[in-house]
Parts: C-alpha cells; sequence; structure tokens
C-alpha cells in the first residue's frame, strides 16, 4: 500500500482544515518546501499537494511551489484543486505533478473527465470521490449533491479509470479513524484501485486500511499534530 503524506497550501503555507471548513485553517509551516523535504528524507516516496485555494477559486494558485517542490525533491507528486481544463493539467505535470486528483470536473462535467481520462491515460488521473454522508461533495467540499458514493465510483470505473481517491469529509481532521467499513464496501462493489483519506491518526489505522484492501492511505494531520511521525510512516512504506 502506498503511504502518501498530505501537504495542503493556502497563501503559500502548510496548513490543514477540519472538515474542509476554511475558518478551522491551522498553519503548520511557513515553508512548504521544508516539509515536503523532511517527507522525503524519511524514505516517503509519495506526496498529495493541495491547493486549496485553487480549489476555493476554481484556479489553479499554487503552480510555482509545485515546481519547486518537483524540482527540489523526487517525491512523485499527486496534484489537486483549482483544476479546469486540459490545459491546466498539462501545465501542473510540466511543472512536475506524477499524477492528478479531479473530483468537481468528474460530478459537474463527467463527459468532459472521460475526455480528460482517454488524453491522459490511467495511471495519470484519479478520481476524485469525496463524500459526506455518502453522497458526493464537490468544489473543494462547498457543494453536495445528491450523488451516491459507490454508483458514482463504478460509473466511473465503467468508464476505465483505475484510481479513485476517497475521503470522508465528516472523518477528515478529527484523528477519530479511517471509514474503513466504506472502504470494504465500496472495494466488494467496484474492482479498483482506492486511496483512503480522512481520519487516520495512528499505525494501526494504516494497517486496518491496507488489510481492507486500500492501494494507498493519505496521511495528513496525524503527522502535522504528532500522532504518527514520519520516521514511522517511513519504516513501513
Amino acid at each position: 500500500m502506498r503511504i502518501i503524506v498530505a501537504l495542503d497550501i493556502i497563501g503559500g503555507k502548510c496548513v490543514r482544515l477540519t472538515r474542509g471548513n476554511f475558518s478551522t485553517k491551522k498553519i503548520y509551516n511557513e515553508d512548504p518546501l521544508e516539509v515536503a523535504k523532511k517527507v522525503e528524507d524519511n524514505g516517503i516516496k509519495y506526496l498529495h499537494l493541495v491547493d486549496l485555494e485553487g480549489a476555493k477559486n476554481k484556479k489553479i494558485e499554487n503552480l510555482v511551489l509545485l515546481q519547486k517542490i518537483a524540482c527540489k525533491t523526487n517525491l512523485k507528486i499527486d496534484f489537486g484543486g483549482g483544476l479546469r481544463t486540459y490545459d491546466d493539467i498539462i501545465s501542473v505535470m510540466n511543472a512536475g505533478a506524477r499524477q492528478v486528483t479531479l473530483g468537481s470536473i468528474a460530478a459537474n462535467e463527467p463527459e468532459l473527465f472521460v475526455d480528460f481520462l482517454k488524453k491522459l491515460g490511467q495511471e495519470k488521473l484519479i478520481l476524485g470521490a469525496d463524500c459526506i454522508d455518502r453522497k458526493i461533495s464537490t468544489e473543494g467540499w462547498m457543494e453536495n449533491s445528491d450523488k451516491d458514493i459507490i454508483t458514482f465510483i463504478k460509473e466511473f470505473r465503467s468508464k476505465g479509470v483505475k484510481y479513485t481517491l476517497c475521503t470522508d469529509i465528516k472523518k477528515d481532521g478529527m484523528l477519530q479513524g479511517p471509514s474503513t467499513e466504506l472502504y470494504k464496501e465500496i472495494l466488494e462493489k467496484v474492482k479498483i484501485k482506492l486511496i483512503a483519506s480522512g481520519g487516520i491518526a495512528s499505525l494501526a489505522d494504516i494497517t486496518e486500511l491496507r488489510d481492507a484492501g486500500c492501494e494507498g492511505a493519505i496521511i495528513g494531520k496525524a503527522v502535522y499534530e504528532g500522532k504518527i511521525t514520519l520516521k514511522e510512516l517511513g519504516r513501513i512504506c
């Protein structure tokens, strides 16, 4: 299972939110590049870089920072937030992202998402499937829909999606454990590489997700709050 550290950006700083609420913003480091280097120094290979301003403003806001981290580390970066066009995707790929996560486009413009999938291929595009009460949420979690999480993932799997990143928003930033039962249900009903995100608070949570069959696990607040160290994560990569 891939161990992926989350690096969320607002104002060029490393931050974390609780349940996606911008009013809960907490700054953990003024220099995201310093965080990225520490991640790499501990043997972790994967970084989930989220442009929170981009997600909120519906346009990329932190391309330069992506480029800086990609140039000064060998981390394999998945980028999300603010991507709206094929040119946006190409720009972040050229800046050093290995994969991109798209959620709002998939929910609001499914045909466009499938077009991107055909152009980019299965390995580069991750389906963002964030939910609250099993319903898909979009636009930086500011808009909710009536789309069922499993139906949503199943539909895009049938169109060629290989990877999906699922966050249970109610779990995000709460440090109370992930939605393992939901992930088990998804994997029972859809054959897909599932990346779990939200709620991870311990190494036991990570083991639980691995045993459930998740392809990857994104760890954010647990690292920044000292619940799990980068050294510990490096040992299990």
